[in-house]
């Protein structure tokens, strides 16, 4: 039975905050454990970054020094000054470029490192969320937020360690040299062109980041729908909706397109009005130098070095509008990451829950309600109780509310009233892996990786053994099978396991049940998509499974629970009756009337194959 919610997890909630709550959890990250052991390196890295901008501001200096004295008559006099002013210059420029590269050497693993911290405690976070965050999310959507996340934090920590705050710095220095070296016009020009530029930038970048966050919406859109498509394919095919779905495709790739043409026009924009900005700032700080140097007020030498300051300065400038718009989309796809970190799980284990082990397999139900949001089913005031080694079925019409028990005992949901025990232990008091380790569950579709069977089979307990891999795909009918594939334990199921048949994929699903030995076992309608052939080898293999644990078997078909301890029958979230097989017989109810129209429809089967014989 499916959960709904009034919110649709797809929609994950968005962080607020903007780029300072952004680059606080960035900073955040950088001081987690696991990445105390980069610190001494990002250190280094600020050092080094920091000493290039010196270095590059320090260089048109030299440059106009030696202009200088190539300009005077007195050559001979002034070569050796002459020399060591151009040799400084070189020097000094080729640093201001090579130290950048060793940052960037040393800085890389630290990049890296990042990104895997987020990408795997975002994926982990996924995993921890309840059943009611899976049954709705897209698992597209969900792995492009994830990507998207790990690029943007490796954008922001390189523009925000090695661009913005050293550009800054740089800026600051240049505006200090040109007013203390030549006049404090030119410096006064600087910092205006410097206003406008970032004025404009910061106008246009928040523009673009609207047309951004649109253009993500897009793109989740279409690579979401490419995926649901393709993993499901057998029903496109099944439906002939091949032409649909790549119509869908199309119109999802066209409204991509689409907004991504208004985010090349922008960037077009963006870039055409901070080259204007920065040229004509350009050009009139060399004609006031030019000026000031046909006065005979600078050297001039000044001219060439103002030029070089100039050129200098408009790099780290483009990069700064650049870094800008990287940090500003770097943000938007973070919100879509650190609001999934930051989203509730709907089940949690208590502070200090225990381990539940070494059960004897005791299960009760004790006065259990449970209300679906949104809707008007669940269960209300369920009680039972099975000893160790018991044999329970539950039965009922659709939308009874069986699935939600099993659901319940699972703890994928927390019962609203009363309490779900296992050998009196509360299942709220212990943790979630301890509880569902000592239960194994067979649903009614098997899905299973796409990998060899032994895998598949040791998902349930990847320590196992070789000979308790055997002995679990004996109990589950499975080993004659795998002996006689050509690649036996190494033949490659498929996707979804869709190379076996319906029984094969049953018998996998038990043996990787069976391979962790729980003690209590959970079969939710697990023969009820299966033939009669199969469902009687399927069968077998249950009860092999069951010998000794105590088991809980959902089902349509009554004719595989006749030999069960105790039958509920449930209607409307209630039990409605309950006894062994005979005894609801007996009682001429629900039960007993189920029981009729499904012999008389396997009568009018048989009558029928009989007449056409």
């Amino acid at each position: 039975m499916k959960h709904f919610s009034s919110a649709d997890t797809d929609q994950i909630e968005t962080a607020s905050g903007g780029i300072p709550a952004a680059l606080k959890r960035v900073a955040q990250i950088l001081l987690e454990k696991d990445l105390a052991k980069w610190r001494f390196r990002i250190v280094v890295a600020i050092v080094l970054t920091i000493g290039a901008k010196l270095l590059s501001v320090s260089a048109p200096l030299f440059l106009g020094e030696a202009i200088t004295l190539a300009s005077q008559q007195d050559v001979d006099g002034t070569i050796v000054s002459l020399i060591s002013a151009i040799a400084l210059f070189a020097g000094v420029r080729f640093l201001s470029s090579a130290v950048p590269q060793m940052r960037d050497l040393i800085f890389a693993p630290v990049s890296q490192d990042a990104q895997r911290f987020i990408s795997v405690k975002t994926f982990e976070k996924a995993q921890s969320l309840s059943l009611n965050f899976h049954q709705t999310r897209r698992s597209g959507a969900l792995n492009r937020i994830i990507e998207r996340g790990s690029n943007a934090v490796d954008v922001i920590l390189r523009f925000l360690v090695f661009n913005i705050s050293p550009t800054v710095i740089e800026l600051i220095l240049a505006a200090g040299v040109l007013a203390v070296a030549y006049t404090p016009i030119l410096s006064l020009i600087a910092i205006a062109t410097i206003i406008v530029y970032v004025i404009f930038t910061g106008i246009v970048t928040e523009w673009r980041a609207r047309q951004r966050r649109t253009l993500n919406v897009a793109d989740t859109e279409l690579r979401a729908r490419s995926i649901d498509s393709l993993s499901n394919f057998e029903t496109v095919k099944a439906f002939a909706a091949e032409q649909r779905e790549t119509d869908n495709f199309d119109r999802a790739f066209r409204t991509y397109s689409d907004n991504y043409i208004e985010t090349a026009r922008s960037l077009s924009l963006l870039n055409t009005g901070q080259e204007f900005i920065m040229n004509a700032g350009l050009g009139v700080m060399l004609v006031v130098t030019g000026w000031l140097v046909a006065q005979g007020e600078l050297e001039v030498g000044a001219l060439a070095a103002v030029f070089a300051m100039l050129l200098n300065l408009y790099r780290p400038l483009n990069i700064l509008g650049w870094g800008w718009r990287e940090i500003r989309q770097g943000v938007i796809d973070l919100e879509k990451v650190f609001g999934l970190l930051s989203q509730k799980a709907e089940v949690e284990d208590k502070p200090h829950a225990g381990k539940l082990s070494d059960i004897e397999g005791a299960l009760e139900f004790d006065h259990v309600s449970y209300q679906h949001e949104g809707r008007s089913d669940g269960l209300n005031d369920v009680s039972f109780a099975l000893t160790p080694g018991q044999h329970l079925a539950i039965v009922g019409p659709s939308g009874a509310g069986k699935s939600t028990l099993l659901k319940l005992l699972f703890r994928f949901f927390d019962v609203s009233n009363g309490a779900v025990r296992i050998d009196d232990t509360d299942i709220r008091d212990v943790t979630q892996t301890s509880l569902r380790q000592q239960m194994g569950l067979v649903p009614q579709d098997v899905v299973l990786f796409n990998d060899t069977i032994r895998n598949n089979i040791l998902y349930g307990n990847p320590n196992a053994t070789e000979d308790e891999l055997r002995l679990a795909a004996a109990k589950a009918q499975l080993l004659d099978f795998v002996e006689s594939l050509p690649q036996k334990w190494e033949t490659r199921v498929g996707e979804r396991g869709l190379k076996l048949s319906g029984g094969e994929k049953q018998r996998v699903g038990l043996a990787r049940v069976v391979v962790n030995n729980p003690k209590i076992l959970v079969l939710d309608e697990a023969t009820s998509a299966l033939d009669s052939q199969t469902e009687s080898l399927v069968q077998q293999a249950i009860a092999n499974a069951s010998a000794g644990r105590t088991s809980v078997t959902v089902a349509h078909r009554l004719s595989t629970v006749i030999h069960a301890d105790q039958i509920l029958v449930l209607n409307d979230g209630r039990i409605v009756e309950r006894g062994n097989h005979a005894e609801l017989l007996s009682q001429n109810g629900l039960y007993a009337d189920m029981w009729r129209k499904q012999s008389n429809t396997v009568a009018e089967y048989q009558s029928l194959a009989v007449s056409e014989d």
